[in-house]
């Protein structure tokens, strides 16, 4: 196998929506580059696009998330009140387990690596 390249042409995206159930504002569309997934680990590797919204997200205990933004601007809010604004150079990680909410402020683009242990 060879190394996997994010300047190589792109898969064709997956498009989706948040759930209505987990909607705060907006009905953001979510576009996702799936550039490789690697069943053994359950890692998934790609490029992510949405536009401005927020809804909550909650972590399986085994699943983690890193992503890295290119464009725009973002807030990770946790169950407890706080917020974590994140924009272009920005690294974050979700941790497992992680209960709150994402919300886009700015369309925004990322690279993301989730994790998932088997």
């Amino acid at each position: 196998m060879q190394s996997i390249s994010f300047s190589d042409p792109a898969p064709g995206p997956t498009i989706d929506f948040p759930r209505e159930d987990r909607r705060i504002t907006g009905v953001p569309r979510r576009q996702t580059w799936l550039f490789h997934e690697d069943a053994a680990s359950g890692g998934s590797f790609g490029v992510w696009t949405c536009e401005v919204g927020h809804w909550r997200i909650e972590f399986a205990p085994d699943k983690s998330e890193l992503f890295h933004v290119l464009e725009g601007r973002c807030a990770i809010h946790d169950a407890q009140g706080g917020a974590k604004l994140y924009g272009p150079g920005d690294t974050c990680v979700i941790p497992p387990g992680f209960s709150g909410s994402f919300e886009v402020i700015e369309p925004i683009r990322k690279i993301f690596a989730l994790a998932q242990r088997a």
